[in-house]
């Protein structure tokens, strides 16, 4: 078979280390010929395409990023659909698919593969907000990036008693700001499955500084605090039509400096998290992913991802992985609450 691989929407470390996963055991056990769809959707709708021989695949799982590029296109939309893309792979002799992204991503494949075309999906974020599996390759590493950057935080915060506000990816859900805060000792995590008042923000606070701490606080770019009803959004909506999330803490900030007195000071990781090389535990999650998803094309599993179950691969339909997003429980959030303030 000659299978298409794509990286689709923000890109993340460990991307390269799926494609090289799927491309080794593809032509090691099936015999299988690879090309390479340029920057996500974009190359599929305009049937722009590399080979991916095994030796562009050597020592690319360390690599940040993708190699072949990514993009935020709609394949629906700018002369793509079904039809389209279909002609395109009957002329470049592209038998199936195997889309590499996250929601925005699959939720297209499923759309294709709702029309008759042949994909497979490997889920990508580091949101880790996919509900049908336990872990997305991106967020371990994301957790790692940020928990160093908020360490870095805390010390010059301690040098001059102030406030520092981290804030952190995760769109609608708080996965990241959980671990990273939880890491890196946050004396409040605001996530977005949790309204909380600036009243009980300030109070944290307080209590910290009382302490002769400097207080730290994390927040997931999706926080909506007690008196806001949507996230913070001015940066309009991708090309999705889901709001471009970011710059709640610098709402935050001046807040709680003139409720507490402490001079406060706001960081916002934004890409940072997702640049650099993926992390020990991600490079494995995604290889294994790659790996599985050519079993998904030899089986014609079509219409499903490869998704991380306890420590086995397990193979989800797209309405599964869609369902709805995978939220911060109740329970992993008081944990975390025992150490606030």
């Amino acid at each position: 078979m000659k299978i298409g691989i794509l990286t689709s929407g923000g890109d993340c470390p460990g991307l390269n280390a799926v494609i090289r996963g799927a491309v080794l055991k593809g032509i090691a056990i099936h015999g299988h010929e690879f090309v390479g769809f340029l920057d996500g959707w974009r190359g599929v709708v305009e049937g722009d395409i590399i080979d991916i021989p095994r030796t562009m695949v050597r020592g690319i799982a360390k690599q940040g990023g993708t190699i072949l590029g990514t993009s935020r296109t709609n394949p629906f939309e700018n002369g793509g659909g079904p039809e389209v893309i279909k002609a395109h792979m009957e002329r470049l002799g592209i038998d199936a698919i195997i889309a590499i992204g996250g929601e925005g991503t699959l939720a297209a494949a499923k759309r294709l593969t709702d029309a008759g075309l042949k994909i497979v999906g490997v889920p990508k974020t580091v949101d880790n907000d996919l509900d049908a599996t336990d872990y997305t390759f991106g967020f371990d590493t994301a957790v790692q990036i940020a928990t160093e950057a908020i360490d870095r935080l805390r010390t010059t915060g301690e040098s001059h008693h102030r406030c520092m506000i981290a804030e952190v990816m995760g769109r609608h859900v708080g996965w990241i700001a959980l671990h990273a805060g939880m890491a890196a000792g946050a004396h409040a995590i605001l996530i977005p499955e949790q309204k909380v008042s600036i009243e009980q923000i300030t109070e944290w606070v307080n209590e910290a500084h009382a302490r002769g701490r400097a207080p730290l606080v994390v927040v997931a770019e999706g926080f909506v605090p007690e008196h806001m009803e949507t996230p913070h959004s001015e940066r309009g909506l991708d090309t999705f039509g889901r709001p471009r999330l970011g710059g709640i803490a610098d709402q935050l900030a001046p807040e709680l400096e003139a409720r507490t007195g402490i001079e406060t000071r706001a960081t916002i990781l934004g890409h940072i998290q997702r640049g650099g090389v993926p992390s020990a535990f991600d490079r494995v999650l995604a290889t294994r992913l790659g790996m599985a998803a050519i079993d998904s094309v030899v089986e014609g599993y079509w219409g499903t991802m490869v998704a991380l179950k306890g420590t086995d691969i397990e193979h989800v339909g797209f309405q599964e992985a869609l369902g709805k997003l995978k939220t911060v429980p109740q329970n992993r959030y008081d944990e975390a609450a025992v150490l606030f303030g």
